[in-house]
């Protein structure tokens, strides 16, 4: 484990699960109305101590988006109620499909938290190996964790809008092709198809091995985004279908020490609204 590689191996995670510090949360997250939910894959199956984190509870629930980022009191006191204090390592992992670990890390990062891992190749890897794990829940005693907000982290839609004239910070998506060129449906009812006019398209599932789950290596990401026509010296923003995989990108690109990067919180599912900005479909 390197300062900059925010991954951790299974055989790290082995070594230091029982450390005092080290808590352990299940961030697995699915598309709407696909069964089992994750806190019920989670309740069957989950790493020893593990705690669920829930993508869509820890979220500001006075916007009618799906799962947008809290305010700083609120995200500090539902990861206190996980057990989570400052001075702690967080080691996320999710079911192996590279779907919400990234998220909720970039929201730890976001809320001023650095000491923040991702469990390479998440409980995929970990049970192929053979690795134990438990089943019911995990009851967490409380800390106190204090959170402050870095909105440098975070674009808005406004942001992204006056973008499409500045051209300033490139926009990549995270959505498969066929949703990014418009030619397949949204999986949330009444949003329209196509991208953002002007964004990049790196599916998410290029960056990792879908056989082992872990994420690619690094030459295999640089390659990713550049044969995208994204240039790696300039601005990015990340996005996707609602804030989520995007965070995959986010993760790729921090491995490639692009670490400045931004994330659009609201993404597909707000740009995409009836009567919403201008949209794109084709090729990018």
């Amino acid at each position: 484990m390197t300062a900059t590689d925010p991954l951790v191996s299974t055989e790290w995670l082995a070594a230091h699960m029982d450390d005092a510090n080290v808590k352990i949360l299940d961030a697995s997250f699915k598309l709407p109305g696909v069964l089992p939910l994750p806190k019920d894959d989670y309740l069957a199956a989950h790493l020893p101590g593990a705690v669920f984190f829930d993508v869509d509870a820890v979220s500001d629930h006075s916007n009618p988006l799906p799962h947008m980022f809290p305010s700083a009191e609120q995200f500090g006191r539902d990861v206190g109620n996980l057990g989570i204090g400052n001075s702690d390592t967080v080691v996320l992992y999710d079911a192996g499909g590279w779907v919400a670990a990234p998220r909720a890390w970039w929201m730890f990062l976001s809320y001023g938290h650095s000491n923040v891992r991702i469990l390479n190749g998440g409980l995929k890897k970990w049970r192929a190996e053979g690795r134990a794990t438990e089943s019911g829940e995990v009851k967490p005693k409380p800390a106190t964790f204090t959170a402050n907000y870095d909105s440098n982290r975070v674009r808005s839609m406004q942001q992204l809008i006056a973008n499409l004239e500045s051209r300033k910070e490139q926009v990549i998506d995270a959505r498969a092709a066929d949703r990014f060129e418009g030619r397949a449906p949204e999986p949330r009812p009444g949003i329209r198809s196509g991208h953002i006019p002007g964004a990049r398209n790196v599916p998410y599932n290029l960056l990792f091995d879908a056989a082992t789950g872990e994420m690619k290596p690094l030459d295999e990401l640089r390659a990713a985004f550049t044969n995208a026509g994204v240039k790696l010296d300039a601005p990015i923003v990340t996005s996707c279908g609602s804030g989520v995989s995007a965070g995959v990108l986010t993760l790729a690109l921090y491995r490639l020490g692009i670490t400045d990067t931004a994330l659009y919180d609201g993404s597909w599912s707000e740009w995409g609204q009836a009567g919403g900005p201008a949209i794109a479909t084709g090729p990018a």
